[in-house]
């Protein structure tokens, strides 16, 4: 989303560090590309451990692109907050092209090296549109909070952390205001309600300490 900012911090890295073996491990053939998807709630950290995991990709001379699920929401930002407030019952998966997502991955898993996609315009509340270059890329990495719902990657992290104790990286991001109303705690519940039973569908579980295990 143009217009954003992360800031990518030691905790953000500990998670990439636990994700990137077995990104490595299903990257042992030569000619293959491989999906990854980055899922949980609002402020966990998504955005932040997916470039990270891009970064220690490189590390290793694996380049990678990333797909963030705000570029697919089918609103902006500011509209799609409208539109939930004018009825709660938007809120959920068909928020999100999740469909064209799914589509555009499995495109790049598929050779394709440039893949036309929407990018959202945070402060002029549009949705543009970009060329994401892919050229010699391996890894495409999905990041969202309804990412683990994307069939064509290959693995699914989901972080195991609530919309209560992400509170405060929200507080940090700061993005708007608005983010922080009793309106959106309720946005956040609903959400959860959802979210939480995506983590059964996850093969990589970021614990609570953004430790990385297997979903056993």
């Amino acid at each position: 989303m143009r217009g954003d900012s992360i800031v990518i911090e030691d905790h953000h890295r500990k998670a990439a560090a636990g994700i990137a073996p077995l990104v490595r491990k299903s990257l042992e053939d030569a000619n293959v590309r491989i999906g990854v998807t980055v899922a949980g709630e609002s402020g966990s950290g998504k955005s932040e451990i997916a470039a990270a995991l891009a970064e220690a990709l490189a590390a290793d001379g694996i380049d990678s692109v990333i797909f963030g699920q705000d570029d697919y929401f089918v609103y902006p930002p500011k509209s799609n907050d409208a539109a939930r407030r004018k009825d709660i019952a938007w809120v959920g998966p068909q928020e999100v092209k999740l469909d064209l997502m799914d589509q555009h991955m499995r495109a790049f898993l598929d050779g394709d090296t440039a893949i036309e996609k929407p990018e959202v315009v945070y402060e002029d509340d549009v949705v543009d549109s970009e060329v994401l270059d892919a050229t010699g890329a391996r890894v495409a990495i999905a990041e969202g909070t309804y990412t683990t719902l994307i069939e064509a990657a290959r693995h699914h992290a989901f972080i195991d952390r609530d919309y209560t104790q992400t509170r405060k990286h929200r507080e940090k991001r700061n993005r708007d205001a608005s983010e922080l109303d009793a309106f959106i705690d309720r946005v956040l519940e609903i959400e959860h309600g959802i979210i939480s039973a995506h983590k059964a569908k996850a093969d990589i579980i970021i614990n609570e300490d953004y430790s990385v295990s297997p979903n056993t």
